[in-house]
């Protein structure tokens, strides 16, 4: 995609890898445009069962690169260049919206806009010793990079306020504690790897409509939201890749599922 991303798909398994290393994957302008892209390409690539999100080198992302706040050269932030989101909010929320799940192995450093894009993906796996920050207020400014969408689903709204106004960075381990990490891993990068290739071998159809209803337990429609149960069920029971799944177990054997359409 960018020589500042290292995208690579093996056996049902993207790769992305923010590749700012010298700069601990500090998001400047073509790194906020290569996350928006590859993401965008993702959506449509069939062949993709599950994505690891990770950073080279000794951090996941050490947020918003200060050349660029101080450029004042950014695209205009009430543009909604990227359906509901400005181009900065894509980064993070495009993982949101890819169709199968997305895991982010995070170490090192994790500030600011990078804990946003961490927080776009479904699984978060943190080494314990990993410094993060909601570190906006910092600088004066707020979050503004579709955060306040993502973590009211796990975190509870007196941390987000805790964290955002205070800018503190906490570890690894206090994420745990307060929802932003599913787990703590001594080596976030292999277990993130580990329970991918375990994704990698469900029925794809399935995976997606999981991803696609556990998504919409968002909205406040409880009817909708049952019923969008019932109609995933119905379009996978009986369907080639379910039959697979199916017999797989039955036979003990690899699944040979076929890519969605």
């Amino acid at each position: 995609m960018s020589n500042v991303i290292d995208y690579q798909i093996k056996q049902g398994i993207a790769r992305v890898t923010l590749n700012r290393p010298d700069k601990m994957n500090a998001l400047n302008l073509d790194l906020f445009k290569a996350l928006a892209a590859t993401g965008e390409a993702i959506k449509s690539d069939t062949r993709v069962r599950v994505v690891v999100l990770s950073g080279a080198g000794k951090a996941f992302c050490a947020g918003l690169d200060m050349e660029l706040m101080m450029s004042g050269g950014a695209p205009d932030l009430l543009e909604r260049s990227h359906g509901v989101c400005n181009l900065f909010q894509q980064a993070a929320w495009v993982w949101h919206e890819v169709p199968v799940p997305v895991i982010a192995a995070v170490h090192g450093s994790c500030l600011g806009g990078g804990l946003q894009v961490m927080c776009g993906a479904d699984m978060r796996y943190i080494h314990p010793q990993t410094k993060l920050s909601i570190m906006e207020m910092k600088w004066g400014i707020v979050p503004d990079m579709a955060g306040t969408q993502l973590w009211g689903a796990y975190v509870r709204e007196d941390i987000i306020r805790e964290l955002t106004y205070s800018a503190r960075v906490f570890t690894g381990e206090e994420a745990e504690r307060y929802g932003f990490a599913t787990r703590l891993c001594e080596d976030p990068l292999a277990d993130a790897m580990e329970t991918a290739a375990q994704i990698a071998h469900k029925n794809p159809d399935a995976i997606r409509a999981a991803k696609r209803l556990i998504n919409n337990q968002r909205q406040p429609d409880i009817a909708a939201g049952i019923l969008a149960e019932s109609v995933e069920q119905d379009a996978l029971m009986g369907k080639p890749n379910q039959i697979e799944a199916v017999t797989a177990n039955f036979e003990k054997r690899a699944p040979r599922f076929i890519d969605p359409q």
